[in-house]
């Protein structure tokens, strides 16, 4: 799984910024260095502003206080007066009034329009610019400078113009202003003397017709010997009396017969009940009640003292029943009363009904002619009716074309500006700062997104699922000395033994543990050092690991096992005139050929072939090999081969059964994510024995960037080369 498609994570991110930030400072301050010579180069422009109120409830002041105040202003309309202060019509205006043509500000054309017209005229393309021309060119110029909006949600508009000279933009931002005041009263009285000369034939017409209709009503009147009241025609006025007269006689006929039925119906209740005396609402039913209810009391209380059947007792109860008596005749009474209501209003209800029939046959004569009659009247209503409103408009429109009244006003005045609008040096520097650090970490993330090779322990396990082994910083010998390259390889396999507190020597002992931990699970004598490729540092990692190991004590024996280039023999046994090739040629005798190291006692075996080995992987891997690493390991407790790169030959593949662990080496920075997957890869069948990956040739000061979330005191454990 390649590590550049994972998840940008926040931890991540750090780390990008971490190992990146020379890259984000650089883009930084390059876009803060463009940012600083814009604001040095730049033309300064100063900007005025006028503001101006847009209230339409000015225009109704002819009319009452309470239709002035509840006029509501449409949102609609004040955006429409932004696109009117930024019309071509207006600002033509101000450049003829102000002889705008003539100034160079305006019509000088910019760098890229100057230069297209310069090529233009050279090829013979180009025509002479006419006046209409000039005057576009100068109108698009002030409207690029020319900025209208609406102050939040009020009604009010702030115009603003900008110019290299601060009279000059105090100077057209209320020249615009002006123009725009003017435009409103000229549109306005124009569309007023319009609407005044249409509304005035319009009236003339509509008096006509309503006089006409007027004199149409009077002559069918005439003719048909209709005659009206105050209240409309007088058949009509008694038809409608009568009417209503019948209507209030038939009420009262059936609110008559209404009291009439419950009479009746309450006539055989208990008419000491409560529901039938409160429903008549008769005082006098109403007192006998109440005194039978005390009778009622009284029979009750004497009743459970002395009983029913005493005296007393029974002269209560005829008492109750002589008023039972008496509110029953009192009701029979309104009984009589109410029958005599009903058939008088029932007699009243028959002679309005007669007068009724009577009038109604009386004006069917007349019907057509008063159908006829309305429609004439209905007419002559309408028309008068138009003519007076369209009377009422002329009059208005007359009083607003002499006292017009525009919408808006100006609320504040240009000003001439005391420092310039742009370019903002601070809002620029602030910008560019921004700016610089979104593609200065654009850049990075992209970079580390996009980037091949391997720089961290957690990218190097995540691409390979192999544990690495720590990061080796990159060692630089001094080479003012004037040495050659072997001589300062030569010290930099020593570089452990120099420097044994340094970084560089701890991280070997981490990786010197880690094969001691997998000797507990397994036979782990024989250690193989590979790479992917050539140049990678394998052969100082592999000298310089076995210098530790035999410094701490241990029998330890290093191989030059690079058959092919021999540059560890080159590095630590210049001299030697035998090695690997003698040593398998009799493995029991191969300690006549081993160099021994007299400062950690590291017995070394170097590869010394005349010419390049055609079957160098035929020889690693060998029967003659095997027999040789079965003697070595009864000797030794650690044996380092430095084995040639995996990818370009194939000896590490073929030497890989008699080896007990790998060593892998990655060139931090340097050595791509598919080189190291594909040597992998071949080693895949001794993936088992690959105890982990060490990252070697790191730069100090990058991974001192990478490694800042360990604190300042993370190498305060390492003494490092002076």
């Amino acid at each position: 799984m390649p590590l550049n498609t994972a998840v940008l994570t926040f931890e991540r991110t750090l780390d990008i910024v971490r190992r990146q930030w020379p890259l984000i400072a650089s883009v930084v301050g390059v876009c803060l260095a463009v940012v600083v010579a814009y604001a040095l180069t730049a033309t300064p422009y100063y900007t005025s502003s006028v503001s101006i109120l847009v209230d339409t409830r000015q225009a109704v002041l002819n009319k009452s206080t309470d239709a002035a105040n509840s006029t509501l202003i449409d949102p609609g309309f004040v955006e429409s007066q932004v696109e009117i202060l930024t019309s071509d019509d207006l600002v033509r205006s101000v450049v003829d009034s102000l002889n705008l043509t003539s100034d160079p500000e305006y019509t000088q054309p910019d760098m890229i329009s100057s230069v297209v017209g310069t090529i233009v005229n050279l090829l013979g393309l180009g025509e002479p610019e006419s006046k209409d021309f000039v005057k576009r060119m100068v109108v698009a110029s002030l409207k690029k400078n020319l900025k209208v909006e609406r102050v939040g949600v009020t009604y009010v508009l702030t115009m603003s113009f900008r110019s290299t000279v601060p009279e000059k933009a105090a100077k057209i931002a209320n020249a615009l202003a002006d123009a725009y005041m003017t435009s409103v009263l000229e549109a306005k009285y124009q569309s007023t003397k319009r609407a005044s000369e249409w509304l005035q034939r319009r009236s003339a017409e509509l008096q006509q017709q309503a006089m006409e209709a007027d004199r149409a009503v009077q002559t069918f009147k005439a003719e048909n010997n209709i005659v009206g009241t105050s209240k409309g025609l007088m058949n009509e006025q008694q038809l409608s009396d009568v009417n209503t007269q019948l209507i209030q006689a038939r009420a009262g006929t059936a609110e008559a017969k209404a009291r009439l039925d419950r009479i009746n119906a309450i006539t055989d209740q208990d008419l000491a009940q409560p529901t039938v005396t409160d429903a008549l609402s008769n005082t006098v039913i109403t007192r006998l009640r109440a005194q039978y209810l005390d009778l009622a009391a009284q029979y009750a209380d004497w009743s459970n003292k002395y009983g029913k059947d005493h005296q007393a007792s029974v002269n209560l109860a005829s008492r109750m029943q002589e008023l039972r008596r008496a509110i029953k005749d009192e009701v029979k009474r309104i009984a009589d009363a109410y029958k005599s209501d009903y058939e008088i209003a029932r007699s009243r209800e028959s002679s309005l009904e007669a007068d009724l029939n009577k009038l109604v046959s009386q004006s069917g004569s007349a019907s057509q002619a008063q159908v006829k009659l309305r429609n004439l009247e209905s007419a002559a209503d309408t028309y008068r009716t138009l003519y007076n409103n369209f009377l009422q408009q002329l009059q208005e429109a007359t009083q607003n074309q002499s006292f017009p009244i525009s919408e808006a006003r100006i609320i504040s005045t240009a000003q001439k500006a005391d420092k310039k609008s742009w370019p903002k040096t601070g809002l620029l520097l602030l910008g560019g700062l921004i700016g610089g650090l979104c593609f200065g970490l654009g850049g990075a993330v992209g970079k580390e997104m996009l980037t091949e090779v391997l720089r961290t322990p957690s990218e190097v396990e995540a691409e390979t699922a192999l544990q690495c082994l720590g990061t080796l910083p990159e060692l630089r010998p001094d080479a003012a000395d004037g040495s050659s390259s072997d001589v300062r390889g030569a010290a930099l396999t020593r570089y452990a033994l120099e420097h044994p507190f340094s970084r560089f020597a701890e991280t070997l002992r981490n990786i010197k543990t880690a094969v001691d931990l997998s000797r507990l699970t397994r036979e782990t004598n024989v250690i193989a050092v590979v790479s992917s490729l050539p140049k990678e540092g394998k052969t100082t990692v592999a000298a310089n690991l076995a210098h530790l190991a035999a410094l701490a004590g241990h029998r330890t024996l290093l191989i030059d096992g690079d058959l092919h280039t021999q540059s560890l023999t080159r590095k630590l046994a210049p001299g030697a005139k035998s090695g690997l090739v003698e040593a398998l040629a009799d493995p029991a005798q191969f300690e006549h050929h081993i160099q021994v190291d007299r400062q950690s006692n590291l017995n070394f075996l170097p590869s010394v072939v005349r010419a390049r080995l055609v079957n160098s992987a035929d020889v690693l891997s060998s029967q003659s090999m095997s027999d040789f690493l079965k003697v070595a390991k009864k000797k030794y407790d650690y044996i380092f081969v430095d084995l040639a790169p995996v990818l370009p030959v194939t000896d590490a593949k073929a030497a890989g059964h008699l080896v007990d662990a790998i060593v892998y080496v990655v060139e931090w920075g340097k050595t791509r994510r598919a080189a190291v997957n594909e040597a992998i890869l071949d080693l895949e069948v001794f993936r088992s024995k690959i105890v982990g990956i060490v990252l070697n040739r790191a730069n100090p000061k990058t991974l001192k960037r990478i490694e800042s979330y360990k604190g300042r005191h993370y190498s305060d454990y390492y003494v490092e080369q002076a």
